[in-house]
């Protein structure tokens, strides 16, 4: 799709870089953080995960920009991103000084949820390491411009961890653009993450100078509002004609605004229970709407990532396939087979995205 300018793949190392931090996540299973005695360790992040899908689903060549302290937790966490097979030699080790006192690892406790009983994340994220990332730590010329990368990806939770962190996403789009690389951002807000610092005022400050270098944007309604200022009369959280409406005419303004959205993407999530949710995603490219099939009452294991799988099979069509409606298909297949599963990150197979874009049923696969 010209639209879009991808590079060539010959001509860069890497097809999909994230800017983001990765935390360790424990997730308790079907229990509670308050009463467990035993957690699985997995590793996630917003950004990360769109490129670890991209990596283990779609066969992507993928690498991470993010910061560890050098101790245990972030050697267990290199091994995790390396078992995912995405490239972890852009990572920034920063020394550790026994006790966590200036720098440390996130760690994020995760609940699936069941049923009525929603589902609850617990972060332990202050003073990490890619909380400190400032503008100029990443040499982002050598990246860009001697490497090559077809499509950069970050977002809004990356940007909102410190007062800093918002510049360094400026500056690193800056540099994609320069050197012709596709930029997406997840707009992601998390109001716990900016009331530290301006809260939504400062929110809205740096969305909308990071949103002039992006190319493909991502969000629902909330994001749209919170993070950009665009509001829709109407809108609410259910999957519905009016909400589909809502998001159309919140677009429409949006690109008004920002003539270099080349395009824009959301899920439409109806939440019944933690465990049932209808399901679907809308996209506008240059100027239409395409719309993925609509899935009542989805049955979901963990919905922690679906977004972000979402975002990897996205953008997969959009690069590779280079097809608008096959995209928007592949990102809502995706996202939807990555709740089936737990942890953050994508389990499923191209072969199993494919089958289920097709139309394909759950029935045994002998």
């Amino acid at each position: 799709m010209s639209l879009l300018n991808v590079r060539d793949a010959a001509d860069c190392c890497y097809d999909i870089l994230s800017l983001g931090e990765v935390m360790l996540r424990l997730d308790p299973g079907e229990g509670r953080i308050r009463t467990a005695r035993e957690f699985r360790a997995w590793e996630g992040g917003g950004e990360y995960n769109v490129a670890r899908g991209l990596r283990r689903c779609f066969g992507q060549r993928a690498a991470v920009v993010t910061a560890f302290a050098k101790n245990e937790i972030g050697l267990l966490m290199e091994d995790f991103i390396l078992q995912g097979g995405v490239d972890t030699s852009l990572v920034k080790w920063i020394d550790y000084d026994g006790i966590g006192r200036t720098v440390r690892n996130g760690i994020n406790f995760t609940e699936r949820g069941f049923g009525i009983r929603g589902a609850v994340g617990c972060s332990d994220r202050g003073n990490t390491a890619t909380s400190q990332i400032k503008p100029g730590d990443i040499d982002w010329e050598h990246i860009f411009g001697t490497l090559g990368v077809r499509w950069f990806h970050t977002g809004g939770i990356f940007a909102a961890l410190s007062e800093t962190t918002g510049e360094v996403v400026i500056e690193a789009a800056r540099s994609a653009k320069k050197h012709g690389t596709v930029v997406s951002y997840d707009l992601n807000y998390r109001p716990s993450l900016w009331k530290g610092f301006g809260g939504l005022e400062k929110c809205r400050e740096i969305n909308r100078e990071i949103a002039q270098y992006v190319d493909v944007m991502i969000g629902n309604e909330e994001d749209f509002t919170a993070c950009l200022g665009f509001e829709v009369e109407g809108a609410d959280e259910t999957l519905t004609d009016l909400n589909v409406d809502s998001f159309q005419k919140m677009i429409t303004k949006a690109v008004a605004e920002f003539p270099n959205f080349k395009a824009t993407a959301t899920t439409l999530r109806g939440v019944k229970t933690a465990t049932v949710n209808d399901w679907g995603a809308m996209c506008w490219v240059d100027g239409k709407f395409y719309s993925a099939t609509h899935r009542p009452e989805l049955e979901i294991m963990d919905r922690v990532g679906g977004g972000d799988s979402f975002a990897s099979g996205l953008i997969y069509g959009l690069m590779v396939l280079q097809d608008p409606a096959k995209a928007i298909e592949y990102g809502a297949a995706h996202g939807a087979l990555a709740m089936t599963t737990p942890g953050d990150t994508t389990m499923a197979t191209l072969t199993e995205v494919e089958r289920m874009v097709g139309g394909a049923g759950a029935r045994v696969d002998r």
